[in-house]
């Protein structure tokens, strides 16, 4: 049977989330449906709501939910009704990418999550008055009471921790945590860089003081995120309005440049800069999208020195394993999330959104 619930749904690219009743279909055999508890707010939303990205609108996106199984598909496994879930990113579970513990780089990993707005059979989870919606937002399209959501963006999680205090796992903090454990991973000693200090950076400030770097520099523009930097693990702060960048990085390194630099802004300027201030053999995690088609010049011969520069999505995380360990840390007091999330009852979406583009909060959730 069908189901109604209410969503935010962005009507057309640039315009607000209003709230409205929707229809979700029935769970195919490996769906479930999850009454929401929480979901974060992240930019990927913004991007795609302002029309920056071909997903089908009107639509309902979402992709940082939390919640309590309510129904399951007859071929799903993993979870039953009553399972407190975490959700995130969905994949096709059997081409190479998937079968080697990579299921972000997913062969159909884009019309899935971010442009697809259907099922891969091209069916429509979400309907209204009769018309098919955009849904299936990175599996899930959280913004809404009522989830139908792929079994591959279930991850079951301790019922013990509340559920807003988690929310933000699925996308923006795995995408952090996973840029320094799993391509930096950096050995002792190590000088890590984070450009940016919004919730993916902050983020990867909090995973890079659970290794053992010893220098770990955050940079911003916004003085408060500096400071909350320095109390969730940064060794330096660097206010790139007020300093030069390479300049302020080479006296904190002694000249020997970073280690790691994790690129969370999605400005080329400022991603440039970030490989100019590697070492030799030092890493560039690109993690900042900017719009599709954007490019970037760099110095080849800078390159020569071992550097590297590499993309990632979602932090290259494996979820069934990556999100109940951040879980757990999150639990224990290791990962101080709270931190950066701000609540905000569903109905006051659009608050959210415009505090979070003033910059008032680095990581809105919305609670039901």
């Amino acid at each position: 049977m069908s189901l109604t619930t209410r969503a935010a749904v962005v009507e057309s690219g640039g315009a607000p989330f209003t709230l409205s009743d929707v229809t979700l279909d029935e769970p195919g055999p490996r769906e479930a449906v999850v009454r929401m508890v929480a979901t974060g707010l992240c930019h990927t939303d913004l991007g795609v709501a302002s029309g920056g990205l071909p997903f089908p609108l009107p639509g309902v996106l979402g992709h940082e939910g939390a919640g309590v199984v309510e129904a399951v598909g007859s071929a799903v496994t993993g979870v039953a009704p009553g399972d407190h879930v975490v959700l995130s990113f969905t994949s096709c579970g059997d081409c190479r990418n998937c079968d080697g513990g990579h299921p972000a780089y997913c062969a159909t990993w884009l019309p899935l999550n971010l442009i697809g707005g259907r099922r891969a059979d091209g069916t429509s989870t979400i309907s209204r008055d009769g018309e098919p919606l955009g849904g299936h937002f990175f599996g899930q399209s959280s913004f809404a009471e009522r989830a139908l959501v792929d079994e591959r963006s279930l991850v079951r999680v301790d019922p013990d921790v509340p559920l807003e205090s988690v929310a933000p796992l699925g996308c923006g903090v795995q995408t952090g945590v996973g840029a320094v454990w799993n391509v930096l991973k950096p050995v002792t000693g190590a000088t890590i860089v984070v450009l940016g200090a919004g919730a993916v950076g902050l983020s990867a400030v909090m995973a890079a003081a659970l290794t053992p770097a010893t220098t770990i520099v955050a940079v911003d523009r916004l003085g408060e995120r500096l400071a909350l930097a320095k109390e969730l693990g940064a060794t330096h702060t660097v206010d790139a309005g007020e300093q030069d960048l390479g300049e302020a990085l080479a006296a904190i390194t002694g000249g020997q440049g970073a280690d790691g630099v994790v690129e969370t802004t999605g400005n080329v300027n400022v991603l440039r800069q970030g490989v100019d201030a590697l070492g030799a053999r030092g890493t560039l995690v690109v993690v900042g999208a900017p719009p599709f088609g954007t490019e970037v010049s760099l110095d080849v011969n800078g390159l020569l020195g071992g550097k590297r520069v590499v993309g990632l999505t979602l932090g290259d995380a494996e979820t069934q394993s990556f999100i109940p360990a951040l879980v757990r840390l999150v639990k224990e007091g290791r990962l101080p999330l709270h931190r950066l999330i701000s609540t905000y009852p569903f109905t006051d979406i659009d608050q959210a959104v415009r505090d979070m583009g003033a910059g008032k909060a680095i990581k809105p959730v919305l609670t039901f």
